[in-house]
């Protein structure tokens, strides 16, 4: 969101706003199935749809790979922030730069790694939702004092996509984000989770527009914030450190702070839903519990947890691996609706429950949005390499 404010301001509010429009929907259905039927997703598309086991496979597949390119932008992002950080105090440390970055890559990562295996995610992520918030709360007092101008905001909700190189990628990557396939697809589990039943309808669907609604607000703040003190001056963010810019004008030195706590507690939340994801999926599949003292959690979590050291290791540019490996995400978006148009529509599986005009309106719509996005994907991807 930093990277497209500061570059192309407001003009890619649209994507954001039908990605987290289509979220709400997919949510909503998905967690609606569950509670109804009973069934996880991928266990019911191996179930019930033809050629669903093959489908789930690709899922699971699509789903790996797009999240751990995800996952190793994240943690290319995280240990280069905290480098940025020591540097900026300890400035001596700056002639042993790659040292730093990858070692503090390998102690965040086996920091992970063991509090996954030890079960303290539940505590862990009480904390991370604390550092989230002052995420949102920063920029949120940001946008009040550097904020983009109204009349390009109100430009930003027409389609349009900028006519540069990169233009394209990034709107895979906005809908990669915000429309991510994996949110879905853990639905089932997260609504199993929390105990509800059939009788939990209309809360799950509260919660599901809720979700969706947090998700824009948050994103398009931090969008916002991103136009109104880069884009205006001519100054986009292509390295970490640029991103400190962003609260630098409100915040002056004290930004560091912010971001710090900020910026780094969204990346590491995401690192354990990303860890999490495949071992969840895979579980879903077998139509078992998630065990997380298997050997199978173990070995898979172990795999992604080296996966993520790639971007220190080689040296790459984070934000520009980031912005790339969120195009990954969009290509199952369009397997994952599919499924569940065909799941909520038969009427045997939703024992009498009429899934409504509205909604399927919704799902075919995002169906055609995510087949387009896919494609824009894939051009993004030909004209990169």
């Amino acid at each position: 969101m930093i990277v497209a404010g500061s570059t192309y301001g407001m003009q890619l509010l649209w994507v954001l706003l039908l990605s987290c429009l289509f979220s709400g929907i997919l949510i909503y259905v998905y967690g609606n199935y569950t509670l109804i039927t009973g069934e996880t997703a991928l266990f019911a598309f191996k179930k019930h749809l033809k050629w669903g086991k093959a489908m789930a496979i690709l899922i699971i597949i699509g789903i790996a790979f797009g999240q751990w390119n995800s996952l190793m932008g994240i943690m290319g992002i995280s240990s280069n922030i905290i480098y940025e950080i020591f540097a900026i105090y300890f400035p001596q440390i700056s002639q042993n730069k790659y040292e730093f970055v990858i070692g503090i890559a390998a102690v965040v990562t086996a920091i992970f790694y063991a509090l996954l295996l030890v079960g303290k995610y539940t505590f862990f992520e009480k904390i991370l939702v604390i550092f989230v918030t002052i995420m949102g709360l920063s920029f949120l007092i940001s946008l009040f004092m550097v904020y983009p101008m109204p009349l390009d905001v109100i430009k930003g909700l027409v389609p349009s996509v900028p006519e540069v190189q990169g233009g394209k990628m990034l709107v895979a990557a906005f809908v990669g984000t915000t429309m991510a396939a994996a949110t879905f697809l853990s639905r089932p589990l997260f609504v199993k989770g929390k105990g509800w039943t059939i009788k939990n309808l209309k809360q799950q669907k509260k919660d599901a527009i809720t979700a969706a609604i947090l998700v824009f607000v948050i994103s398009a703040t931090i969008m916002a914030v991103a136009t109104g003190a880069l884009f205006y001056d001519g100054k986009p963010v292509t390295q970490v450190l640029d991103m400190v810019n962003t609260l630098e004008p409100v915040a002056g030195k004290f930004a560091l702070t912010l971001f710090f706590f900020g910026t780094l507690s969204a990346g590491l939340s995401s690192i354990f839903p990303i860890l999490l994801i495949v071992p969840i999926l895979i579980a879903d599949y077998q139509s078992g519990e998630l065990d997380t003292s298997s050997r199978q959690f173990k070995i898979i979590t172990a795999f992604a947890c080296l996966f993520a050291m790639i971007v220190p290791i080689f040296g790459s540019n984070p934000v520009e691996m980031q912005i790339l490996s969120q195009i990954f995400n969009v290509f199952v978006l369009p397997l994952v609706i599919f499924g569940i148009i065909f799941l909520i529509n038969n009427r045997q599986l939703m024992q009498g429950y009429k899934t409504g005009r509205s909604i399927n309106i919704g799902l075919i719509a995002a169906l055609f949005f995510s087949l387009i996005i896919s494609y824009n994907g894939i051009l993004a991807l030909i004209n990169y390499f």
